[in-house]
């Protein structure tokens, strides 16, 4: 009985961490770098697209299950090749230079857009 109440105590207090999680939270430490901030660089590089005035396209949100090393010099970002295989639109956030660490020394991340209506 005691171990039933236990985990229910902790199953809620799970609940409640995940329900506080959001991209907007998910802030780069100096460890691993925030989705936030792949999302907000992304955000950059739609927005020059739409100022070309071609298309106009938002930014969705990147996998929550991503988890990559700190970069080591700026962003970038460009369109997701084709190549690649991709069934939707997507723009790749690139690390060139991760922080030193045993993981991977560099990353890209792809970020989801989606065409606005007219």
């Amino acid at each position: 009985m005691l171990r039933s109440i236990l985990f229910t105590a902790a199953l809620s207090a799970c609940v409640t961490c995940l329900a506080a999680w959001s991209i907007d939270t998910d802030r780069s430490t100096p460890d691993k770098h925030g989705l936030f901030e792949i999302r907000e660089e992304a955000r950059r590089f739609i927005a020059q697209e739409n100022a070309k005035g071609h298309e106009q396209w938002s930014v969705l949100e990147p996998n929550a299950k991503v988890l990559v090393p700190r970069c080591a010099v700026p962003l970038q970002a460009h369109w997701t090749p084709k190549s690649l295989g991709r069934s939707k639109p997507s723009v790749a956030v690139i690390c060139a230079a991760a922080v030193p660490n045993e993981v991977m020394r560099q990353w890209d991340v792809h970020v989801p857009v989606r065409q606005k209506p007219d």
